[in-house]
């Protein structure tokens, strides 16, 4: 890079990125986290020219969105850009370009897989009789060793990488393991759901009256749920909503 980048600021800029979303907003989304973020690096590599920081800060407060875990990515990216002396236009068409992708993938391997996933493994095992206290501990555990993971291997590759950040995020297949996981996850959510029905407060304590409409609203999910899926669906949840106001209020 021709601007030196001081690795304290490259610490700074990482220790931000956790705060990207303090500012968010409907017009600008991240773009003032990110901007925020950004400022201890652009620091680094303008020194003491407040005039060169405070007119890249106006560049990059502009509207961003990405998925929080990710956008270290992006973050990365621009430092490096910006080091190198790129011209700004480029810069924004680059953020332009990799907003998307990375709030698409982002949600689906967190939002949509991640979260849920380890929250209903979580479930399992206190339905099982693990502690609550080893359940809370292994959520944070995982949950936070996958996520922190995801911010520092994005800073990181997009340090190295600059504009070149579509060979590695390709190689990472975090699509692929979004996709691969929910079959994991759909398996935990049927283990729990089996669980808690079998248990003294589902359908095993609820009596015939109300084993009956659960079955036949199993059934009707499993033959036609896949064509009606939003009656079906509503049947399921309303049965299992009236089988634990049972369990509560009997």
């Amino acid at each position: 890079m021709s601007a030196q980048l001081a690795r304290r600021a490259v610490v700074s800029v990482f220790l931000r990125s956790f705060l990207i979303q303090g500012s968010w907003n409907y017009r600008t989304m991240l773009g003032s986290g990110f901007a925020f973020s950004l400022l201890p690096g652009l620091r680094s590599i303008f020194g003491g020219d407040r005039d060169r920081v405070e007119a890249a800060l106006q560049r990059h407060v502009e509207h961003f969105n990405a998925h929080p875990y990710l956008a270290g990515l992006a973050l990365g990216a621009v430092l490096r850009l910006e080091a190198e002396g790129e011209d700004p236009e480029a810069i924004r068409r680059f953020k332009l370009a990799v907003r998307g992708p990375l709030g698409g993938i982002g949600d689906a391997l967190v939002w949509a897989t991640l979260l849920p996933g380890v929250a209903v493994l979580t479930l399992v095992a206190y339905a099982l009789g693990a502690p609550g206290w080893a359940c809370v501990a292994g959520f944070l555990l995982v949950y936070n060793a996958v996520h922190l993971g995801l911010r520092a291997w994005g800073l990181s590759v997009g340090l190295a990488r600059g504009r070149d950040v579509a060979a590695p995020l390709a190689r990472a297949d975090l699509g692929g393991w979004a996709a691969r996981m929910q079959g994991g996850v759909a398996l935990a959510l049927g283990v729990l759901v089996g669980l808690l029905l079998s248990g003294p407060q589902g359908v095993a304590g609820a009596g015939a009256v109300w084993i009956v409409p659960a079955v036949a609203a199993f059934l009707a999910g499993l033959l036609v749920g896949h064509q009606v899926w939003r009656p079906a669906a509503a049947t399921v949840v309303v049965v299992i909503g009236l089988l634990a106001a049972v369990g509560l209020f009997k």
